[in-house]
């Protein structure tokens, strides 16, 4: 009975880990300003990156600047990182260069962001609900390295690790979608209005995660 006891106090102990999770309708929340609560993302990605479009929703009522997407190989903390600065600005980050752009957009309701990039012409985009902001360009030519640690909730200033309260992301998130190619208007329009064609990279309704810290799964209950 002990030895039953110390497997199942272990076995709580360790991150929330699932493989291949359908998680349409659920968003993680993340309940409060943290330097430990994460989730670490596997993704289906063998080989360099030369293009990718990222889509995703949250609900956050933050208005200092967050983390909302942290990958980075060894050797390279933001190799690729999509970054709040503040209402109607966001920074995508590629190798260390970075660009940011601004928009208008509404503060304390849901966002819809995608965010693709290729490495022909350097060409970066946001979308925000459903609607194209100024493009700008970074990092032509470049090839966006692997194997990535891929972090939500935080931003690596290291690989896997690094975290910092100031940077924490705190709200919800859901809907996260990535392909290693740009999508067309019509596929990023379908991905807004929740139709995304089938992703290759990281698809939410079959996700790959582990949950670190204090990070809840719950019913989405906003549009």
């Amino acid at each position: 009975m002990d030895k039953l006891l110390l497997w199942m106090s272990v076995f709580t102990s360790l991150p929330s880990a699932f493989a291949e999770t359908d998680l349409k309708w659920k968003v993680f929340v993340f309940p409060r300003e943290s330097e430990i609560d994460h989730v670490k993302l596997t993704p289906h990605l063998e080989k360099p990156l030369q293009n990718f479009t990222l889509c995703f929703r949250t609900y956050s009522d933050l208005s200092r600047p967050h983390s909302l997407f942290s990958y980075s190989v060894k050797g390279r903390d933001n190799e690729l990182l999509i970054y709040k600065e503040r209402v109607g600005e966001y920074s995508l980050c590629i190798g260390h260069s970075k660009v940011t752009v601004h928009g208008r957009e509404e503060h304390l309701s849901p966002t819809h962001l995608c965010t693709t990039w290729e490495s022909s012409s350097g060409i970066a985009e946001f979308w925000v609900n459903g609607k194209p902001w100024v493009k700008k360009g970074l990092q032509r030519g470049y090839t966006v390295k692997t194997p990535p640690s891929i972090v939500l909730g935080q931003e690596q200033d290291a690989y896997g690790g690094g975290f910092q309260k100031a940077q924490s992301f705190v709200g919800e998130f859901t809907d996260l979608y990535m392909w290693d190619y740009v999508l067309t208007t019509q596929d990023i329009i379908l991905a807004y209005r929740g139709s995304p064609v089938n992703a290759n990279i990281i698809d939410w309704r079959a996700l790959n995660y582990e949950i670190n810290g204090y990070v809840v799964i719950r019913p989405r209950v906003w549009d």
